[in-house]
């Protein structure tokens, strides 16, 4: 079986769109690199937190940020409306602020048109459920910023074209490709692109009744078990990541660091179901296929991919058949790891973050493990890293996030030259 792939211009060295500037918040860290290190390191951000209102168990794992940062000075001058954010907005401002300071971009100077997206699967839900905790009913005030983003936007200064985008665990990856699409039309000079997403009584009561959650109650750091044999759900976790994006010379011109270049994207949709997993990897295939051929990428090139392996029963054995149909034989030898093992599951940051594995991955040369990976499911069958980070030259990386509706998405990030 194999599917019909589009076959994009290859892009001139001038024309890479590339990561210049990081910023993470998440149950491991935030900052890059003790993220990287938590990472190689097999540490799981995943522990027991108290049951939330709508909780049906009394013992409830999942791996919460414990410190939201400040934003960094000069990016955000506001302190006393940082102070008034909810959670949410907060979580995503951290990260926001950082990639900007870490490119050595400042909003509104040097002319530059910056813009912003913001990948984020359930906004009102967000903010209906912090209202009604709170005993109020104003969800929609008038005085409220329409949305998130544009508030986010005005804290920062940015003021180029900012939008949220929405595809349940894939949001945040489409947030990057959006963010890509509008460098290489050229309606901005740079974007800030990524997303985050807190843990929500209500999401997790509602992942609990599809019996998407693992139910174990012994051991929180064993609960996420992607691609085992003997996996039962995911864990939810919080936080995600935001980057910045541009072309080369105008990096080159300023010394910003360069991560890596967001070197692909494939995009598709399994038309299959609203929350059921799709058990024919047929479309998550064509999303694999479609990233390689946009970064020129044959599938033996590829060194790591990070799975979006949430430890779900059918999930995790549609993805393997997926990278399996994509990679065709080199799916034999191209190392494959599930990093929610150690994070649970950011949802609408999920994807974001997955990036910041990659972009580890390629800086310290070594593939994070898939923690919990006792007794491979024969029907995940890969070149799994169980339990242990591998040494291993990473030059290109792909990155797998599936969401809820059949939303697949696939990133290629490339070593920059």
């Amino acid at each position: 079986m194999s599917v019909a792939i589009h076959m994009p211009a290859v892009r001139s060295p001038a024309d890479a769109v590339l990561i210049t500037g990081v910023g993470v918040v998440s149950p491991l860290g935030n900052s890059f690199n003790d993220v990287a290190d938590a990472l190689l390191a097999g540490r799981s951000g995943v522990c027991s937190v108290p049951a939330a209102d709508f909780a049906r168990e009394q013992t409830q794992f999942a791996a919460p940020v414990d410190l939201i940062p400040q934003p960094p000075a000069g990016i955000c001058p506001d302190a006393a409306e940082i102070a008034r954010l909810g959670r949410l907005e907060r979580l995503c401002l951290a990260p926001i602020a950082a990639a900007l300071a870490d490119a050595g971009l400042r909003p509104g100077q040097g002319g530059r048109r910056i813009g912003l997206v913001l990948g984020l699967g359930a906004e009102q839900l967000k903010s209906w459920e912090l209202d009604f905790l709170a005993g109020g009913s104003d969800v929609f005030e008038p005085r409220r910023d329409p949305t998130i983003v544009h508030r986010l936007a005005r804290l920062v200064g940015i003021g180029g074209p900012a939008v949220t985008v929405a595809a349940a665990c894939a949001s945040s990856g489409y947030a990057m490709a959006l963010g890509r699409n509008w460098i290489d039309a050229g309606w901005v000079d740079a974007c800030v692109v990524g997303g985050c997403d807190i843990l929500s009584p209500t999401a997790i009561a509602a992942f609990y009744n599809l019996r998407a959650l693992s139910r174990r109650s012994d051991d929180p750091t064993r609960a996420s078990r992607p691609f085992d044999r003997d996996r039962d759900g995911f864990v939810m976790g919080e936080g995600g990541g935001f980057f910045v994006l541009e072309r080369r010379q105008p990096a080159a011109d300023r010394g910003a660091r360069i991560y890596g270049e967001l070197a692909g994207v494939g995009m598709s949709s399994d038309a299959f179901h609203m929350v059921s997993p799709c058990s024919d990897p047929t479309q998550a295939a064509r999303a694999i296929s479609e990233a390689l051929a946009d970064a020129g990428i044959a599938a033996d090139e590829v060194d790591y991919v990070n799975a979006h392996a949430a430890g779900t029963p059918v999930g995790d054995a549609a993805e393997a058949g997926a990278i399996r149909l994509a990679l065709g034989a080199a799916a034999d030898r191209v190392p494959v790891s599930s990093t929610k093992s150690m994070t649970g599951h950011l949802i609408s940051g999920a994807a974001a973050f997955e990036a910041v594995a990659c972009l580890a991955a390629i800086h310290r040369n070594a593939v994070p493990p898939t923690l919990n990976l006792d007794t491979v499911d024969d029907a995940c069958r890969l070149d799994h890293v169980p339990h242990m980070a591998r040494e291993h030259r990473v030059d290109v990386a792909a990155s797998n996030s599936f969401g809820f509706g059949g939303a697949n998405l696939c990133l290629v990030l490339r070593r920059a030259a």
